[in-house]
């Protein structure tokens, strides 16, 4: 009920955690600096850990608990974003951003390396002989702009997960956009990938369909299939053969010791054309170009796109070069429409942090040939704040059961659900799993017995 209260796991046990008695701190100050307790934490075996927390709880008051669990949790949270920090110490020393950035991710925290270079005390660090990660180059959204398709090359959006594959010095490594090393989770990718250089490209599964995915140079399974083998440590035979990975290609960084980050990508892209058939085609291939004759034809084909594994065109400046993060006028990325269904909400969540105090989190179904309401996604946002606020009240004004922080509602409330795209699924009792679901509009005006059917989102599943 406190946890409730409050909305924060932390927070909640920081105030009802004991303070310690009179004369029992063991330190000689009721404070411990961050440096001790991230020493005294690393050092804790699994079975000690407990007990160290413990003892650092019991010298602290509320606030200082709430600070601790929060960094001990890993939910230490600060308002800024790695590309600011990058910045902010390129600004104070004096130094190259892009430099930083080349390494950032070779580097472990707190970065003694950066900053002896940043000082003078020491060389500036080198990712010549590790396979560091380097930043993606990435796209705004393409909104009212129609560009011209002489400036700019359009390829599909794949549904995947954005990888780099970096290879120097002998060693193989696999990156997530969050410069993450998945290569233990994809190991078939990062055994077959022999040539040195860094590649840019999109972690798909094979699809079992091939004619169908073909039409689009596809081949590849919905993000519902990639889904199994992510976060997975370990890969058994059986997952690599049931969903067996590959990367489909977009662009190049490296090739041997060569950059190409600095040439325009219409020279990258011959660059990579002429690469990708060196690699091992069952693990690589390259995504292909889409032909248009203007900007509606490229508008007709993105709208009739609906392959399990397509998620929109991207739009690429023909003399654009490799650069970190997003630079105005480069890149676009153009999604599909997102699908939409009414549901009826069945079940409402307190929120967390701020939302702590509102119904925020929302369990919504539709209808089967037996007239029961399953539950078919779930969602969180999508809603402005005045909405929010309407449908908190009621929620409180409808409840019918209680299950702790959970509210089960009167079927009676439709909501306007987008969603990116929907799966067959056999962990739901509906049988279905959106992506990405949000609450579009609230349909005050929609009888909840004329919302969706399930057999109307099965037909839409992939």
């Amino acid at each position: 009920m406190s946890r409730d209260y409050v909305g924060d796991s932390a927070e909640t046990i920081s105030l009802l955690w004991p303070n310690a008695a009179d004369g029992e701190p063991e330190l000689d100050d009721a404070t411990v600096s961050i440096s001790a307790a991230v020493d005294r934490l690393r050092s804790a075996s699994k079975m000690d850990a407990p007990k160290v927390l413990a003892e650092m709880l019991d010298h602290l008051d509320a606030s200082g608990r709430y600070a601790l669990l929060k960094l001990a949790m890993g939910a230490l949270r600060v308002g800024i974003s790695a590309r600011l920090a990058k910045q902010a110490l390129a600004d104070a020393f004096g130094i190259d951003v892009e430099a930083v950035e080349e390494v950032w991710h070779g580097l472990a925290p707190p970065y003694l390396e950066l900053f002896d270079w940043a000082e003078g005390r020491g060389p500036q660090p080198t990712a010549r002989d590790v396979p560091v990660f380097r930043p993606f180059m990435l796209a705004h959204p393409l909104e009212e702009t129609k560009v011209s398709l002489d400036d700019y090359a359009a390829e599909w959006k794949w549904d995947g997960i954005r990888v780099q594959i970096v290879r120097t010095a002998g060693q193989t490594r696999l990156y997530s956009r969050t410069g993450d090393d998945i290569s233990g989770s994809f190991p078939e990718i990062a055994e077959a990938f022999t040539a040195e250089g860094v590649l840019d490209g999109e972690l798909l599964v094979r699809g079992t369909d091939q004619g169908a995915a073909d039409l689009h140079g596809g081949a590849a399974a919905s993000f519902n299939a990639l889904q199994q083998r992510l976060g997975r440590k370990n890969v058994s035979q059986k997952m690599l053969g049931q969903y067996p990975a590959f990367v489909r290609l977009y662009d190049i960084l490296l090739e041997g010791a060569r950059d190409h980050r600095e040439l325009p990508w219409s020279e990258r892209r011959k660059r990579l054309e002429s690469f990708v058939p060196t690699l091992e085609a069952e693990r690589f291939d390259i995504s292909q170009l889409i032909k248009a004759a203007n900007f509606d034809e490229l508008e007709a084909l993105r709208a009739g796109a609906r392959d399990a594994a397509i998620e929109g065109i991207m739009l690429k400046r023909r003399d654009s070069p490799y650069v970190a993060g997003r630079r105005a006028g480069l890149w676009y990325k153009w999604k599909r429409d997102p699908l939409t269904a009414d549901c009826v909400l069945m079940y409402a969540q307190r929120g967390s942090g701020k939302r702590s105090s509102y119904y925020s989190d929302y369990t919504f179904g539709c209808w089967n040939e037996a007239g029961e309401l399953l539950p078919v996604g779930k969602a969180y946002f999508g809603f402005t704040d005045e909405e929010l606020r309407w449908i908190d009240r009621w929620v409180r004004s409808h409840t019918i059961q209680r299950f702790g922080p959970v509210r089960e509602v009167e079927k009676s409330l439709v909501f306007e659900v987008a969603f990116d795209s929907i799966h067959k699924s056999t962990r739901h009792k509906s049988g279905l799993a959106m992506r990405f679901p949000r609450v579009s509009r609230i349909r005050t005006d929609k009888p909840a017995n004329e919302a969706d059917r399930i057999e109307a989102l099965l037909a839409m599943a992939t």
